[in-house]
């Protein structure tokens, strides 16, 4: 009998360490993993110099109060700033809670300066955490469902439809909320352009662009942020998931004159910016700007891009590849949701999403030869199931 509850659909089996892009489970067998935690390890396990920092800390101090000033926050909120946009940073322990930090600072901004709606679109498809806010934000249905009532103050369009964006800004909406690249909706890619006319807009109608970075962040698609593809920069952007590389962590980002919006006891975390999360977050960093992860990131994913353009050649059922950096999905016409475990009979740690889409989002450090170790697995699985 287990005394967890039954919030996850777990595999049957029991990781119990990792090292790089390999995970092994408490009976030593080894599996190459193309989740990374669901694009949280991106430099891979246990990787020496976040382990390093993490260990240094812990011998100081866990934690202490925001009541207090704390220097690591100091130090990663200007690395964070340095590496972005000129910028104020708030942190927290989730994408959930830097979302709905988000959230309560757009309202917040927009109440302060006399506007009675404050709305905010977001866009059909999305993901953007497991609050009641953020549910409320996520324009699925199934994430929804049995939590009635859903708090108000959201209005979803479709995603990558700029003209339905612009027809649904009215005095009530003071916001845009988006994923630069839709992860838990299927790795949906908008056209080249998509993020500058979404920034052009929010500045010709007079509201905030919040770029939900969470999964996209943090050099996963070939830029240390997903934005920077484009020549934008959001008002809000939210990170967490591979900030501190595996370490809980979230962090939500704005521009000062938007930042100013809060003040002491608008928002608060208890756990947020604890020193052994900043300690792993500035190594994180460290890391991927001095090694410049973000770059290699788009050279392995590159290469992966033609394995899986070749992958869908050889196999009728894949309907569509899609990808940048090292965010890919494999989309197929019918339900995969078994590959999951097919992947175990491989040695590998595979990850469905809507039931019919693949998706791939090791490490960064991942390479070309565990790509093609990860290829080949795939490969078989759909051979064995005559795909």
């Amino acid at each position: 009998m287990s005394f967890l509850m039954e919030t996850y659909s777990r595999m049957p089996i029991s990781i119990v360490r990792g090292q790089g892009c390999r995970v092994w489970d408490e009976n030593g067998h080894e599996y190459l993993d193309m989740v990374s935690g669901i694009a949280v390890c991106n430099l891979g396990h246990a990787h020496p110099k976040v382990v390093d920092a993490l260990r240094e800390q812990a011998k100081k101090l866990f934690h202490c109060s925001n009541l207090y000033q704390i220097p690591l926050q100091e130090e990663l909120a200007g690395m964070i700033a340095r590496h972005s946009f000129d910028s104020r940073v708030f942190f927290c322990n989730s994408g959930a809670e830097a979302n709905e930090a988000a959230i309560k600072l757009a309202r917040r901004y927009w109440n302060d300066h006399g506007k009675k709606g404050s709305r905010i679109i977001t866009l059909e498809g999305s993901f953007h955490g497991r609050t009641l806010a953020t549910v409320a934000a996520t324009a699925q249905d199934k994430f929804r469902k049995g939590f009635n009532p859903i708090p108000e103050g959201f209005l979803a369009v479709p995603y990558g439809n700029i003209e339905a964006i612009d027809a649904s800004i009215d005095d009530s909406v003071g916001a845009v909320m988006l994923e630069p690249i839709q992860g838990e909706g299927g790795i949906n890619i908008p056209d080249r352009g998509y993020l500058e006319k979404v920034r052009h807009l929010c500045d010709k109608r007079g509201i905030l662009m919040i770029l939900d970075e969470v999964q996209t962040g943090m050099g996963r698609t070939g830029k240390l942020f997903c934005y920077m593809h484009e020549m934008v920069e959001p008002d809000i952007m939210t990170l967490a998931k591979a900030i501190g590389n595996g370490f809980p962590m979230g962090a939500m980002v704005a521009k000062p004159h938007v930042a100013e919006a809060f003040v002491p006891g608008s928002h608060a975390s208890t756990f947020g910016g604890n020193p052994l999360a900043m300690a792993c977050g500035i190594a994180t960093l460290k890391v991927m700007v001095e090694e410049n992860i973000a770059a290699r990131a788009w050279e392995i994913g590159m290469y992966l891009m033609d394995c899986l353009v070749q992958l869908k050649a050889a196999h009728k059922a894949i309907k569509d590849v899609r990808g940048r950096g090292l965010m890919a999905g494999i989309e197929f016409d019918m339900d995969i949701s078994s590959f999951n475990t097919a992947g175990l009979d491989k040695g590998i740690l595979l990850n469905v999403i809507q039931s019919r889409i693949l998706r791939i989002a090791p490490a960064l450090v991942i390479t070309k030869q565990e790509i093609d170790e990860a290829i080949a697995a795939i490969d078989a699985i759909l051979t064995q199931k005559g795909l």
